[in-house]
């Protein structure tokens, strides 16, 4: 029987049945690797219980790995929405890797700075961020906590996913957008500058008949060990028109004489920030 799963616990997953029913399931032996947002195939085994038999083919796929182990977010997404706030501070680096993630999986991105109502720290957030709406990437002021309607608009008609480091407001995003849901908001650790986590799984709330979203887990962390090195310079979409006019055709853009993307840098048409996001990533990487 078809159906797409809306939750993930390892090898225990909810399924949602084209029928609506909701049915608990597991994945056969010890195999895991089935994803929020994945359409399966599952087999009833017994009253409200089944087991996964396949996985549809995906159109895309989310996740984060290091040099251990991979840990998939979510399946079939059409958007990933980054959501930052000014308080707790977010971390730069981490937003960077979430916008190379998306580039690397061909996924739309969209920023969204939550709680605006700290008027003087979301000015000093927007200074900080002006340079990806400068990119291209989409920028969504708001506050989930007195109005998610600018929100709306952009979920219609796409299957989003909500990341971001713990503590930023997705839960209370998820709240605003569906007061019936149990998405549960954390409260904030002055002392560490983060929250804490409150969502320890994804799942996929249904927002019309065209229109879903999935809430993951608050992550301070976001390794990108599966992104090859051939791959990153690509993901920073600032570097695409320098590319291919290397002195060097093998040039990672690090150190070597002739190299189209430091010239670019040196004068003043990619940031600085960014590329010391990339050196880094890439050192990672080779």
């Amino acid at each position: 029987m078809p159906g797409q799963v809306t939750a993930s616990f390892g090898r225990q997953l909810i399924v949602e049945l084209a029928d609506g029913r909701i049915i608990g399931c597991v994945t056969r032996g010890k195999k895991t690797g089935v994803a929020c947002g994945d359409r399966v195939q599952i087999k009833i085994t017994e009253s409200n219980h089944g087991v996964i038999e396949s996985v549809e083919p995906r159109t895309s796929l989310l996740y984060r790995s290091d040099a251990f182990r991979e840990k998939i977010i979510t399946a079939n997404v059409t958007q990933i929405i980054i959501v930052v706030a000014a308080v707790p501070s977010f971390h730069e680096e981490l937003l960077n890797r979430y916008l190379v993630a998306a580039e690397v999986a061909g996924i739309k991105a969209l920023i969204v700075l939550n709680k605006s109502d700290m008027v003087d720290e979301t000015q000093h957030a927007l200074s900080i961020l002006q340079l990806y709406r400068d990119l291209g990437y989409p920028l969504l002021t708001l506050c989930a906590k007195q109005d998610v309607a600018p929100l709306r608009p952009v979920l219609a008609g796409h299957t989003s996913v909500l990341v971001g480091q713990s503590g930023m407001g997705k839960s209370s995003i998820i709240n605003a957008l569906l007061p019936d849901t149990r998405a549960r908001t954390g409260d904030l650790s002055a002392t560490l500058d983060s929250g804490r986590h409150t969502t320890t799984h994804a799942e996929l709330y249904h927002l019309d008949a065209t229109s879903h979203l999935i809430d993951s887990p608050g992550l301070q962390e976001f390794g990108l060990h599966h992104v090859d090195a051939t791959q990153l310079d690509h993901a920073f979409i600032e570097f695409r028109p320098f590319l291919g006019q290397c002195k060097f055709n093998d040039c990672k853009h690090l150190h070597e004489p002739g190299c189209s993307v430091l010239q670019a840098v040196a004068a003043g048409k990619i940031s600085p920030r960014r590329l010391a996001t990339y050196h880094t990533l890439m050192k990672r990487a080779s």
